[in-house]
């Protein structure tokens, strides 16, 4: 199959590094400096899953680039920024056809629905990733941990399920796992339910995990916040374990103590930032339901959103 990752950071990437290196057909979609390292030196991976990997003909264009090429991708990997989605839909429009299967695989809960709605003659599922990676320089992408999961797939039973089975064939081929779920939206809030919380809780109080690892007023902001996720998926009939308080809990402590947020990184640097996705949104989500997130409430108006 012929892969295309949109959006070449550490995510992306690592996604697009592991494929290539099992000799997948693979377009990287990167720009700036990045895409110049890469195209200089190759794509350079410090992993801990396979070890310093060096991919000298990886192929890393531009959109404009792959939009002359003419080349109709069979699935496309979506690992933008959440603020960058409405600012790709023209590219995937141009390169994509009623064969293509598109995978986001966001923090921002709703993209694939989002997406969806943007390219009816294409197929788009949901998804999301369990990884840590980054762009440690230009080219160069450090992975660390064991860690190394993708979860997509559709809300239901689906015609694609062989397209979908291949491609989880292609990806744990290449040393990462695949989930291939029929109750996306379940697993796809289930991560958001740490993720949201960790990014909302770490920015307020401009704090690193380790602070939030430990008893306090942190930690409450934390709990406080995955509450409040708990209450939207009832409202919203997304199914939960019952135990996600404690699952988030024990992957905060596993979390290295000087980890942060994107998004709070973002912020502390005043780029833009996945925000309005990760905090803002769950504001509007519940008074679409007229119930209250008092956490999300209070670190929203901290960060200027009207209520």
């Amino acid at each position: 199959m012929k892969y295309v990752i949109m959006g070449s950071g550490g995510t992306g990437a690592s996604i697009g590094g592991f494929l290539a290196n099992n000799k997948h057909d693979v377009t990287l979609i990167a720009r700036g400096n990045h895409l110049k390292a890469i195209r200089q030196h190759g794509l350079i991976l410090h992993s801990d899953k396979i070890g310093e990997t060096k991919l000298n003909d990886i192929k890393a264009i531009t959109t404009d680039e792959y939009i002359t090429s003419g080349e109709k991708p069979d699935v496309i990997f979506v690992a933008v920024k959440g603020y960058s989605i409405d600012e790709i839909i023209p590219f995937l429009q141009k390169i994509s056809d009623a064969h293509t299967i598109i995978i986001p695989i966001l923090n921002i809960y709703g993209t694939g629905q989002y997406l969806a709605k943007k390219l009816p003659k294409t197929n788009v599922l949901e998804g999301c990733i369990y990884i840590v990676a980054y762009i440690s320089a230009p080219g160069e992408i450090t992975q660390s941990g064991d860690i190394f999961r993708i979860v997509y797939g559709t809300r239901g039973p689906s015609p694609l399920k062989p397209q979908l089975e291949k491609i989880k064939q292609d990806l744990e081929n290449s040393n990462i796992k695949v989930v291939v779920s029929e109750q996306i939206a379940d697993d796809t809030f289930r991560k958001f339910t740490f993720v949201s919380p960790f990014a909302a809780a770490g920015a307020y109080y401009n704090i690193t995990a380790g602070t939030m690892q430990q008893k306090g007023k942190q930690q409450d902001l934390f709990m406080a916040l995955t509450k409040d996720c708990m209450n939207i998926a009832n409202a919203y009939d997304i199914k939960l374990p019952a135990d996600i308080m404690d699952i988030n809990l024990k992957i905060l402590q596993a979390v290295t103590p000087d980890t942060t947020a994107s998004m709070q990184k973002d912020l502390a640097k005043n780029h833009q930032s996945e925000i309005d996705g990760l905090i803002f949104e769950i504001v509007r989500m519940a008074k679409a339901k007229n119930i209250t997130v008092p956490a999300y409430e209070k670190v929203a108006l901290h960060f200027g959103f009207k209520i």
